[in-house]
């Protein structure tokens, strides 16, 4: 098995290597894409507002409808 990682110059100690490491591995790591929050469809302003008004049966009834 061929290392993925070699030292060419110097002694480092094995806390060294773990730490060049750890660093290598997070900066390789793919980015996660942000998760898109959820709308919050009930506090939403244009809910509040009234839907037009359609003449036919029943109108007068849906007239004081939000």
């Amino acid at each position: 098995m061929k290392p993925h990682l070699r030292i060419v110059r110097g002694d480092a100690t094995p806390e060294e290597i773990a730490a060049l490491v750890a660093v290598l591995a997070t900066r390789a790591a793919p980015a996660r894409p942000a998760a898109t929050p959820a709308p919050r469809l009930w506090r939403n302003p244009a809910r509040s507002m009234r839907k037009p008004l359609s003449p036919g049966k029943a109108a007068w009834r849906m007239s004081a409808l939000p």
